[in-house]
């Protein structure tokens, strides 16, 4: 698919995919959702870490509203239905570690896709808004199923009634996001932090998503199970031997992702 409202670019082992309507700040149109759902499918499997940030001062508006949603009589449902569940669930879904690099202001369904990320890297200058009380709906595009898990009930219900900005220092003292980074450093960081999941062992970081999202709905015992079984095989990887070797030698490992 070519990309007219998107970048994609692949080095290193790194896919980053950048939202490039900074006119608009990045608010997601139909075309926008499509291609975002391609790049993200395409870096799960070409690389071993996919980066999602946004072009210009801000990481995404939410919808476009001149894109036709907001139209009188517009199905929203099959709207979330066909277009952004295909798009959550390839940023969900991604067999490898994903990273939202959120680089400014990151609005309704945008705060919500940022947040389906494994890992949330903020510029001191981003913000999370859960704005669609603004225009009479509620939210969405994930963010009912993220936030709670993510703040708690209490700070994801007062967030979503009250549409209050969220800065990035105060996601991070919520334990919404990972860090928050000064802006003047911001893009050098997400870099490094993203280069240090593209040089890891791609088969544990895949073993640790799958344990953490079961371990909501185990009990004890069957977590166990599933930890033995996915140490199984992490077990019988090239990048375990290498781990094991470079500590025995006393030097940094060389992963294979495999």
């Amino acid at each position: 698919m070519p990309y007219k409202e998107i970048r994609y670019a692949l080095s290193d082992g790194m896919a980053v995919v950048t939202l490039n309507r900074p006119e608009v700040m990045n608010a997601l149109s139909t075309q926008m959702r499509a291609e975002l759902t391609d790049a993200l499918r395409r870096g799960g499997a070409e690389a071993r870490v996919v980066v999602l940030t946004g072009a210009g001062r801000a990481f995404c508006s939410g919808q476009d509203l001149g894109d036709g949603v907001g139209a009188a009589g517009l199905d929203l449902e099959r709207v979330l239905r066909d277009e952004y569940e295909p798009l959550l669930s390839a940023i969900y879904d991604c067999p490898v570690p994903t990273i939202s690099a959120v680089n400014g202001p990151a609005a309704g369904a945008g705060a919500n896709i940022a947040l389906a990320a494994d890992v949330v890297i903020a510029s001191e200058n981003a913000a999370f808004i859960q704005a669609f009380t603004r225009i009479g709906l509620m939210p969405d595009a994930g963010g009912t199923w993220w936030l709670p898990r993510q703040v708690g009930f209490a700070r994801a219900m007062g967030a979503m009634l009250f549409a209050d900005k969220i800065p990035a220092r105060q996601a991070v003292d919520w334990g919404m996001i990972w860090e928050a980074v000064a802006e003047v450093d911001f893009a050098h960081h997400w870099r490094v932090r993203a280069g240090q999941l593209a040089q890891g062992p791609t088969v544990a970081h895949g073993a640790i998503k799958r344990a953490l999202r079961e371990g909501y709905g185990n009990d004890l015992p069957t977590q166990l199970a599933l930890e033995a079984k996915l140490q199984g095989v992490c077990g019988t990887t090239r990048d375990f031997r290498e781990g094991v070797l470079a500590f025995l030698e006393k030097r940094p490992a060389a992963f294979e992702g495999r």
